[in-house]
């Protein structure tokens, strides 16, 4: 009974999708020489109601969650869609989901502090310019006062002391990137698009919903294209220990992780280390491979990935470093994620010189 209620809840939410989002389109100003104007504040687009620092979400703007998100100094990140009134985001196999011009992707971050209170950090808008029908790139700074964040373009450096997933204090100089930071990451081919927002990262039930979370944007008319849910690929969550083998984890870990830059279209391309989940040839994921270009940071080491030996695995070396020119990945954080490098480190220490990759559950 209260699933049942829950998810009629979210029928009459999403029916109202459309008024909401279209309310929102108008509101947003399009130059007709240059495109999208981002707004000054993030209270000046009306996303979200009441506090804004509580994030709750007005209706039409869409929240999901990820089965394996980007570890970001162990931030918490509360993620939001606003499509533009009537028109669906489109399935697709590989890669991003197609959204439809004017589409904007809110992702949040936030820290839990000594006092187990959430602070938020920043909030990055990706936003799909219907003037050329190409991202762009916007982050905003949250004020001291916890009221509001404010168009922020250079990147700022913050020093924060946090609690990590086991409650241990860190303290750090957590970095807000700048937009060519951000493009770094996000450009695949050449061109600026969404990371985390695959099918593959989408298809799992979130906790406390009735559905799958494709199935129910298909259901609702906010995604077209998708037929049958089991034939859609999925990405294991990486500390789903239960239901995903070691290897499956470790690859959606690199994945998620490594592999926007580690990738054929991506930055580090010229390495030939493809760490996307997709990947089989063992030498592209680094097994036996000797690095390309990592001069020291590569730490002496022959081998990107040294079957069952751990210490003279370049892979593990260099996330399990903070040292500049050494850490990978060189954005996104300055704490060495433990438990990731800790996963990483168990797969590489089970592999053999003539085991072949599998991902396939």
């Amino acid at each position: 009974m209260q699933k049942s209620f829950i998810f009629s809840g979210l029928i009459v939410f999403y029916a109202l999708l459309g008024i909401a989002t279209i309310e929102s389109c108008r509101n947003n100003q399009v130059d007709q020489n240059t495109g999208f104007i981002f707004k000054e504040k993030l209270s000046d687009y009306g996303f979200f109601k009441q506090n804004l620092r509580d994030l709750k979400p007005q209706t039409g703007v869409l929240p999901y969650e990820l089965s394996t998100p980007l570890f970001t100094d162990y931030t918490r990140k509360d993620r939001f869609i606003v499509l533009p009134g009537g028109r669906p985001i489109r399935y697709t196999e590989r890669g991003p989901l197609d959204f439809p011009d004017s589409t904007i992707i809110v992702k949040n971050f936030a820290y839990t502090n000594i006092h187990h209170q959430k602070i938020m950090l920043e909030t990055r808008l990706l936003v799909k310019d219907p003037f050329d029908s190409k991202w762009k790139v916007m982050d905003y700074l949250w004020d001291k006062d916890q009221t509001d964040a404010v168009k922020h373009i250079s990147g700022a450096k913050i020093q924060i002391n946090l609690l990590d997933d086991s409650a241990n204090t860190i303290h750090t100089t957590y970095q807000v990137p700048n937009t060519n930071d951000c493009k770094r990451c996000h450009l695949q081919n050449n061109e600026l698009t969404p990371l985390g927002p695959k099918a593959r990262n989408l298809n799992f039930t979130v906790e406390g919903q009735p559905n799958n979370q494709l199935v129910q944007w298909a259901s609702l008319g906010l995604l077209s294209g998708i037929a049958d849910i089991s034939q859609v690929s999925q990405l294991p969550n990486w500390r789903d220990e239960k239901h995903f083998t070691l290897e499956q984890r470790a690859r959606a870990y690199l994945d998620v992780n490594c592999a926007h830059c580690h990738a054929a279209g991506g930055d580090a391309s010229n390495t030939g280390l493809f760490l996307d989940y997709e990947q089989h040839d063992p030498f592209h994921l680094g097994i036996m491979k000797a690095p390309v270009s990592a001069g020291g940071g590569a730490g002496g080491l022959d081998y990107d990935i040294l079957p069952g030996d751990v210490a003279h695995s370049i892979l593990v070396y260099r996330m399990n470093s903070n040292e500049p020119g050494t850490a990978m990945p060189e954005l996104a954080r300055t704490i060495i994620h433990t438990e990731g490098v800790n996963l990483i480190a168990a797969w590489v220490s089970q592999l053999s010189s003539g085991k072949k990759p599998s991902t396939r559950r």
